[in-house]
């Protein structure tokens, strides 16, 4: 790492045939150092197998028997790429327009027409994530059919599921809500938990924030550039000073989830760490381990507003506690502690209902203010990762390790609504559009789908693609939904546009 390769393959004492083979046994040696640093740099945390899309398109490798190892996969800081952090190369986590030179921007655009691919290219048939199947020795149809065959789900509870698929809605897939518009490769996220896919924000349709590495990045889908916003690598310092302010430095953050709404970036850590950060103002307003647990994973975080109108930060840990704080002083409000391991929450838009998700089948409903429970929703046979409400404030979306998704409307707790089912996997990410009309769901790689809720969530759409995903959003305003992709290789932000009749304004991107 650090760009070190070895030996100099020149040296610079005259070569004569005396020392032919010291020189030639110090050629090999750093013939050898570079193909062995080029094969085993730092890699993605989580990719198929812990390897590239690129390496699993040798047809033998299709499957996921990476679940067996990756407990120790993510618990590794060295797998990280450190070169962009520590390294001289800063163009490669910002490529802000105003610090680049002429050479770097021809660069960038060279890069940029490699790895990119446009609505139009798509349409001439370019495969969207720029996967070159004409140049390999088996369609993408049959790379496919091979993983879905050899795909394993990973269960923390192993229950009876035959008679899951009867609950299971008759979804009429083949609609097009959104259309492909752009990938690109220029940003990748980084997963450091392969059970938390909440990396992945937009607070507008050109604005988006991913967690790459040690970094936050912002990328403008208008400029077509990313920027660096958060580096957790070196040295956090918190700003704000107040009386009674638990805050502290932190240093070397694996961020595992995070959050990004209006100005304020909220981010959870590996080691229970929360860092908040406004978004006009170049240093991080606040950061502090909030529990000491040696289990102390951060799992969610959110921001939201209560139900006085106040604005407040949530926090659920492995600890089994959810923390709220004040997101103006940063004060602690309260701390509710449960039977398991919490991994999600998410406030109902009122701010008087939480929903509380964890090692447990069951999805508790809370009161948000005292964390009194209300009810318990019954159905999951595995853990819960995510979950969302729909605007009304009536629906709420809880996604499952069982494959599947539950809608529940919370007026009536007995018994969930509708149930949709994945294609192969957990359902890792759940997010409604902002005007209620849409429904999407991750699965951990491979699919994406949305639902229409005016069709009864009957109609759909699925995004089909190879690679890890980090997280999806919808744009505030419902025109965009992004993908993140975590790969070594195929690593990319897709991002799909809202299909409208007005045809003519479909540009030629």
């Amino acid at each position: 790492m650090g760009g070190w390769l070895g030996p100099t393959l020149f040296p610079t004492r005259p070569i004569d045939l005396t020392h032919f083979q010291s020189v030639y046994s110090e050629l090999l040696c750093g013939i050898l150092l570079i193909v062995l640093h080029l094969i085993f740099r730092p890699a993605i945390f989580i990719s198929w197998n812990s390897i590239s899309v690129s390496q699993h398109l040798s047809m033998e490798n299709l499957g996921n028997d990476f679940l067996d190892y990756l407990v120790d996969d993510y618990y590794d800081v060295d797998n990280f790429d450190e070169d962009s952090f520590f390294g001289d190369d800063e163009t490669q986590r910002n490529s802000d327009a105003e610090s680049l030179d002429d050479d770097f921007e021809e660069d960038f655009e060279m890069s940029k027409s490699r790895t990119d691919t446009s609505a139009l290219e798509a349409r001439n048939g370019k495969d969207i994530q720029g996967i070159p199947w004409e140049r390999l020795h088996f369609t993408r149809e049959k790379c496919r059919e091979t993983r879905l065959k050899q795909y394993k789900n990973y269960e923390n509870l192993s229950r009876p599921r035959e008679d899951l698929e009867k609950e299971c809605l008759q979804v009429e897939m083949g609609h097009a809500f959104y259309n492909f518009q752009f990938n690109t490769r220029l940003v990748k996220s980084t997963i450091v938990h392969f059970q938390l896919r909440n990396l992945l924000w937009a607070t507008s349709k050109h604005d988006v924030y991913l967690m790459q590495n040690y970094s936050v990045l912002h990328w403008s889908s208008l400029l077509r550039r990313s920027k660096e916003v958060l580096n957790v690598a070196k040295p956090v310092v918190p700003t704000l000073k107040l009386p009674g302010l638990m805050s502290q430095p932190l240093s070397r953050v694996q961020i595992s989830t995070m959050a990004v709404k209006e100005n304020l970036i909220v981010a959870g850590g590996f080691q229970g760490e929360l860092i908040c950060k406004y978004l006009n103002h170049p240093e991080v307003a606040f950061c502090t381990k909030i529990t000491a647990n040696d289990n102390a994973i951060t799992n969610a975080v959110d921001s939201y507003r209560d139900s006085t109108g106040g604005t407040r930060i949530m926090t659920a840990n492995n600890d089994a506690k959810v923390r709220i704080y004040d997101a103006v002083t940063f004060s602690s409000l309260g701390c509710f502690p449960f039977d398991w391991s919490v991994n999600n929450t998410s406030v109902s838009p009122d701010g008087k209902l939480l929903a509380v998700l964890g090692d447990s089948p069951g999805c508790l409903i809370t009161d948000a203010n005292s964390g009194r429970a209300i009810g318990c929703l019954q159905g999951h046979l595995d853990y819960s990762f995510t979950s969302a409400w729909h605007p009304n404030g009536q629906i709420l979306a809880t996604g499952n390790q069982d494959t599947t998704c539950r809608l529940w409307d919370v007026r009536k707790m007995s018994e969930s609504m509708a149930v949709l089912k994945g294609r192969m996997g957990a359902i890792r990410a759940v997010k409604f559009s902002s005007d209620g009309r849409f429904m999407a769901m991750a699965e951990p790689a491979d699919f994406v789908h949305i639902f229409d809720t005016q069709s009864g969530y009957i109609e759909g759409q699925e995004i089909d693609m190879f690679g890890e995903i980090a997280g999806i959003c919808f744009s505030p305003d419902a025109e965009s939904l992004f993908v993140g992709v975590s790969d070594r290789t195929y690593g990319s932000l897709l991002e799909f546009n809202r299909r409208r009749d007005n045809r003519y304004l479909d540009s030629m991107i």
